[in-house]
């Protein structure tokens, strides 16, 4: 009878011993779960981020190759009509072109403020997909590199200007000449006959204006389309990774 009891207490104890077990199991589980899913919920509230920020950083750049392309396309028409040109009319006809090839800014600033704030934060290990997470990180000295590229751009387009300043140079007929010249100095100031010939004419702005043309589409080839390249791909491993997070 004794050994009854005692048998049937083991059952009952063992089966309240199993439901405990299972019990925590389950605690766990639903904890590892709830926790998974704030994750998941975390790296898609970033992603989403980064996609927007990514988005419009092409955007910015595809704006900047068109203006760098008009630059050098410029430059190049204007390399092909330097030797027609004769006389003063010819020289005025050409003003416009000079200051449509010299005038534009070229500077890339992409948007990065929430791609800065986790790699300093250390929460771009947030993110699940490891191949996302390097290109993320080699984002930042491709973009300094590139802005080398645009300093040196920079620098060139100065040296051809500067060959106006010169004593044969005069930057307020070019102005004048392009019908522009109210915008950067104002009116009322009288027409400049002043002649360029002696400098357009010269070994030293062909030279110059060459090696413009070829630092302008090396800046698109080497720099600006590689980066195009890499957002694109940056921007289909995030949306790989929004799509993994969804389901």
């Amino acid at each position: 009878m004794k050994e009854r009891k005692f048998g049937t207490y083991l059952v009952y104890a063992t089966g309240e011993i199993l439901l405990i077990i299972v019990g925590i199991l389950a605690a766990l589980w639903i904890d590892g779960w709830n926790q998974d899913r704030q994750e998941a919920k975390r790296e898609a509230f970033y992603l989403e981020g980064l996609k927007h920020e990514f988005q419009l950083s092409l955007a910015k750049l595809d704006t900047l190759i068109a203006v760098n392309k008009r630059t050098y396309n410029n430059t190049k028409e204007l390399l092909s009509r330097l030797p027609e040109v004769e006389t003063r009319d010819e020289e005025a006809a050409l003003s416009g072109l000079l200051i449509e090839a010299l005038s534009y800014e070229i500077q890339y600033n992409p948007n990065n403020s929430l791609l800065r704030e986790m790699i300093n934060s250390g929460r771009l290990q947030i993110l699940s997909d490891a191949d996302l997470r390097q290109r993320l990180t080699s984002w930042e000295p491709s973009l300094e590199s590139a802005n080398r590229q645009e300093s040196n751009l920079r620098n060139i387009r100065e040296q051809v200007m500067d060959v106006f300043l010169g004593p044969e140079g005069s930057i307020l007929s070019i102005l004048q000449d392009a019908g522009v010249a109210s915008i950067y100095v104002g009116e009322g100031i009288p027409k400049r006959e002043h002649t360029n010939l002696p400098v357009l004419k010269s070994q030293e702005f062909e030279n110059k204006l060459v090696v413009f043309l070829i630092t302008a589409e090396g800046t698109e080839s080497n720099f600006y389309l590689p980066l195009r390249k890499g957002i694109l791909t940056i921007l289909e491993r995030i949306d790989a990774s929004l799509g993994s997070a969804s389901r």
